[in-house]
């Protein structure tokens, strides 16, 4: 089961492909994004749906209506009397002038609605980038609407002439398509069309590119993590299957991570990605452990909650499940020699599962000496860090090579704990006013 808490793609990321007019098209953008897609084949047609719609922006740029005109045409067309028949307001026509002139106000907002929707979208598109199956849902769309005879009826009721007739011959068609299911099935394939139009318009906004699948390896350029507001895009190959990032606190290794684990995931859902280039493996199996807290309710501390989900990791690439995993501060939960021993055997042990890709970062610097980093089979790479006068500069950047910089002295200095700690006087514990003071002789 994929572990992608971590990377807050619900919080985080999934607004930022939000566009959508109403909730339920929200709702479809959230299954969108729900869970993996089960095939490359799966994911690249998805890819083409959402270019389908990006060919399309001319069309779709300022796709909009009015929300509340669609929410009270949803339930007019929902409403059903106590025995489940087909609308009852609309079985009223005639029967009183104050039924009567609801249901002819229902009919026009309807009619309005549906017909914007159909001449300035709908009936505008261009099929022929989207896939074949795609094309048969928006011939869908497009047939209902067409099936409603709105060309006439906007033109009854723009002379004026909307009369009883027109109104129980419209009310006859929603009637039959109440009946069959048609307005429940339409409105589940339209919120999905508005999900894959909000998808189109995030894409073309933040300039996001489309994954290429490829059996060689994860290979990314530009990535960056999409929520920072001046971000600093970095490389990253990986020529073997796991990599050791080392680098300063406050560096930049836990966004860095991030970043690669929200290209990874939005790959496998069939989405762009925050990157100016990314080529990567199908992978059956996404973990990412970034944010180190003790599960509470299991009774987990933090480093029983590593051990239990790096075994999960680990049985899953021994039956043959090719695995991306993050692991953020490996071991950070344990004693430093416990941390050492146990790194070790993890990192030389994972270098054994070929098909899979690991990405660990540490602060233990002894694991420079690890086997596996002398024989090269596995990467390290560092986040840059210079120190100017006493003062860490983060640069943000990746690097190829390992990091050996300490920096919680400089920042525990520059702070002046040092002098805290050891000047501190009961005079100055009296100012601080956490002893009382004398009263006066």
């Amino acid at each position: 089961m994929n572990a992608i808490e971590d990377l807050s793609i619900e919080k985080e990321i999934l607004p930022l492909f939000d566009f959508t007019v109403n909730h339920f098209a929200k709702e479809q953008l959230h299954e969108l994004f729900r869970k993996p897609l089960n095939s490359v084949v799966s994911i690249l047609e998805r890819q083409d749906i959402v270019k389908g719609f990006m060919t399309n922006e001319g069309v779709l740029a300022n796709y909009s209506y009015s929300k509340s005109d669609f929410y009270e045409v949803y339930e007019f067309l929902h409403s059903q009397d106590k025995a489940g028949h087909a609308n009852v307001l609309l079985l009223r026509i005639g029967f009183s002038k104050r039924d009567t002139g609801r249901a002819r106000s229902a009919l026009i907002q309807l009619v309005t609605l549906f017909r914007e929707i159909e001449v300035y979208y709908v009936k505008k598109l261009d099929t022929k980038p989207f896939p074949e199956a795609y094309k048969t849902e928006l011939r869908k769309l497009y047939d209902f609407f067409t099936s409603f005879n709105l060309n006439y009826y906007e033109g009854r009721i723009k002379e004026d002439s909307f009369e009883k007739k027109d109104q129980k011959a419209l009310a006859r068609i929603i009637g039959e398509k109440q009946k069959n299911g048609e307005i429940e099935r339409f409105f589940k394939h339209f919120a999905v069309f508005e999900a894959y139009v909000s998808i189109s318009k995030s894409v073309l906004k933040y300039g996001f590119c489309f994954p290429v699948f490829e059996e060689r390896g994860l290979v990314l350029k530009g990535v960056y993590h999409p929520l920072l507001i001046n971000p600093v895009k970095n490389d990253f190959s990986g020529k073997n299957n796991v990599l050791l990032l080392t680098g300063p606190n406050m560096s930049g290794k836990s966004t860095f991570l991030k970043a690669i684990g929200i290209c990874v995931y939005l790959a496998h859902v069939g989405m762009a990605v925050p990157a100016t280039a990314v080529q990567t493996p199908f992978y059956n199996l996404i973990t990412v452990s970034i944010n180190h807290y003790d599960d509470m309710m299991n009774g987990y501390s933090h480093f029983m909650l590593e051990i239990v989900r790096l075994k999960e990791v680990v049985e899953k690439a021994i039956a043959g499940v090719r695995c991306f995993a993050i692991f953020d501060e490996l071991f950070k939960g344990t004693n430093i020699e416990d941390a050492i021993e146990v790194s070790k055997a993890t990192i030389n042990g994972l270098a054994r599962f070929k098909p899979s890709s690991f990405l660990i970062s540490t602060h233990l610097h002894q694991l420079k000496d690890v086997e596996a980093i002398a024989e090269n089979n596995i990467d390290t790479c560092y986040v840059d860090c210079a120190v100017n006068n006493g003062i860490p500069v983060f640069t943000y950047q990746v690097k190829p090579g390992w990091s050996d910089l300490k920096i919680g002295q400089l920042l525990f200095a520059k702070e002046g704990l040092y002098d805290l700690l050891q000047t501190t006087t009961t005079k100055n514990v009296v100012r601080r006013g956490f002893l009382p003071r004398s009263p006066n002789p």
